[in-house]
């Protein structure tokens, strides 16, 4: 069971990224998957979830109207764009995969990838 995250850098403020999972030894299609990101002052925070079986979408009230994540079950991919970035967006942010449709904590991840660092700063 592998998740590689990828995408990360450095992005002026008002800039853009996109984020990008890779998922591979496990049925993907059958995971809600979500980006989390840490920060050494917030902890861990919830970003964005797309469910695996009613296709809907969460967001954090910090990021919602800015970021959005989207899925290709077919390529095993999951992706994070993300628009109009602050210096709070700068963060380790990392894809997680889970069993649970709806899942909105960090415990109910079973897969989790290696971070991505994205750094937000003129």
């Amino acid at each position: 069971v592998q998740l590689q995250a990828s995408g990360g850098g450095l992005v002026q403020p008002g800039g853009s990224l996109r984020l990008s999972c890779a998922a591979s030894g496990f049925r993907f299609s059958l995971y809600t998957v979500a980006w989390f990101r840490l920060t050494p002052g917030k902890g861990r925070e919830l970003v964005a979830v797309a469910d695996y079986r009613d296709r809907s979408t969460y967001y954090s009230n910090s990021v919602k109207g800015r970021f959005s994540i989207s899925r290709d079950n077919a390529k095993n991919m999951a992706y994070l764009q993300m628009d109009s970035l602050t210096p709070e967006d700068t963060a380790v942010y990392s894809c997680a995969a889970s069993p649970r449709s709806r899942a909105r904590h960090y415990y109910e991840y079973d897969y989790w990838g290696q971070g991505t660092l994205v750094t937000v700063s003129s």
